[in-house]
């Protein structure tokens, strides 16, 4: 932590590493590993940092310039490039903005497994100083989707039950359903899809089921032991929900020898359901 900074909780003074040599910060016990925090435990030890600036409902800039994203939360995007703001964005933004307030500024970190993503930013779990942790209320308050992207999956559990009571009620990004239909898929990007399943193939590069439409969900290999195999073999000719980055595979007009035009890869079990 820099000196000079607000002592928002009642931490220790003695410096610690968190994350190798990514940031030094107080090392205190917000809430010892396994402690409830708003229905989700605390993976870790927590270490205290202070927040300049919440970038946007899943995003947070630290006192020492590094930028942190929150585990299992995907939030709505801000409007940039000329682009505008997705549903809910600023909401999300301001929610994540009141957390950090009500904590004095001052946020406690659980990293992941992962450390970083591919932008250079930290990868952790925010616990405000009530305990509760800050995800799972962006989620409960339907202010952003839950994912599960191995290997932080420490708490996908409680983070998708955070967002099931929001989407039973309505809240935030549930009011209207965010489901796309595979064969209405016209773009990249974060993507609820549902769909039936026509066909599935095993090979080298994992399990793949094709969807109606122009999509195919691909289990890679190296997260396929995380799913029941024969469970995914079951799923032909059943409506399936997934979520997750849909990547454009080739363009629209190319042959591509067959290859369906979009593809998503599913990342954990809970980013498939049968619907």
């Amino acid at each position: 932590m820099r000196s000079g900074a607000r002592q928002a909780f009642p931490a220790a003074t003695k410096k610690a590493s968190l994350w190798g040599a990514f940031f030094v910060c107080a090392a205190f016990v917000l809430a010892p590993p396994g402690a409830r925090a708003d229905g989700c435990r605390a993976p870790g030890p927590l270490r205290e940092a202070s927040v300049v600036r919440v970038v946007d409902g899943d995003t947070l800039r630290l006192g020492d310039g590094r930028s942190v994203r929150l585990i299992g939360l995907n939030a709505p995007e801000r409007g940039r490039d000329g682009r505008p703001p997705e549903p809910f964005a600023e909401a999300a933004t301001r929610h994540l903005e009141r957390l950090v307030a009500a904590s004095g500024g001052q946020v406690a970190l659980v990293s992941g497994v992962q450390g970083r993503d591919r932008y250079g930013r930290l990868l952790a779990h925010a616990f405000g100083r009530d305990g509760r942790n800050w995800e799972a209320q962006q989620l409960a308050a339907g202010l952003g989707f839950a994912v599960a992207l191995a290997p932080n999956t420490a708490l996908a559990q409680c983070q998708f039950a955070a967002e099931a009571g929001a989407r039973a009620g309505g809240r935030g990004v549930w009011r209207r359903s965010p489901l796309i239909e595979a064969a209405q898929l016209r773009r990249a990007g974060f993507a609820l899809v549902r769909g039936r399943v026509e066909r599935i193939e095993r090979n080298r590069g994992g399990v793949w089921l094709e969807l109606e439409g122009d999509l195919v969900l691909q289990v890679a290999p190296s997260v396929l032991a995380q799913f029941d195999e024969r469970a995914l073999r079951k799923l032909r000719g059943q409506m399936v929900e997934a979520r997750g980055w849909v990547i454009e595979r080739r363009r629209r007009g190319s042959s591509g020898q067959g290859q369906a035009r979009w593809l998503l890869p599913l990342t954990h079990p809970a980013m498939l359901e049968r619907r």
